[in-house]
């Protein structure tokens, strides 16, 4: 793992929520996209080094949906930035991590994907992601 790559964000609103983290961190999105496959629309802000991804569920049957209906907005996960996911898969799933996809899928801002089930992981739902 390199470093983290960015923080996701579960959101009701993606209008209301842009809005509200321009005005906290003082730039504006730079880049919206939906990503179909999930059921999300995404909208990043990056300061400095760090990223945010927040995430707006577009049916009620998506991951971020069932998300908040569960636990509410908030921090939905923290993915990493890793060189090769591949093999970073293959590493984890031998130290004994469940991988949510055994193989990794296209991703928003343009990513492969895997992510790690939260039960292994103290609860925290872990993305890894490479830059493709």
């Amino acid at each position: 793992m390199q470093q983290v790559e960015h923080i996701g964000i579960a959101v009701k609103s993606l209008a209301f929520s842009n809005e509200l983290f321009t005005k906290l961190l003082g730039v504006t999105p730079y880049k919206q996209e939906g990503v179909e496959s999930e059921g999300v629309m995404t909208s990043f802000f990056q300061t400095g080094q760090t990223k945010i991804e927040l995430l707006e569920a577009t049916n009620p049957d998506s991951p971020i949906a069932k998300f908040i209906e569960k636990k509410g907005e908030g921090i939905h996960h923290i993915a990493f930035e890793v060189a090769d996911i591949i093999s970073e898969m293959a590493r984890l799933k031998s130290e004994g991590f469940t991988l949510l996809n055994e193989t990794p899928k296209k991703g928003a801002d343009n990513k492969l994907v895997c992510f790690l089930h939260p039960k292994g992981t103290n609860s925290v739902l872990v993305e890894l992601c490479q830059g493709v």
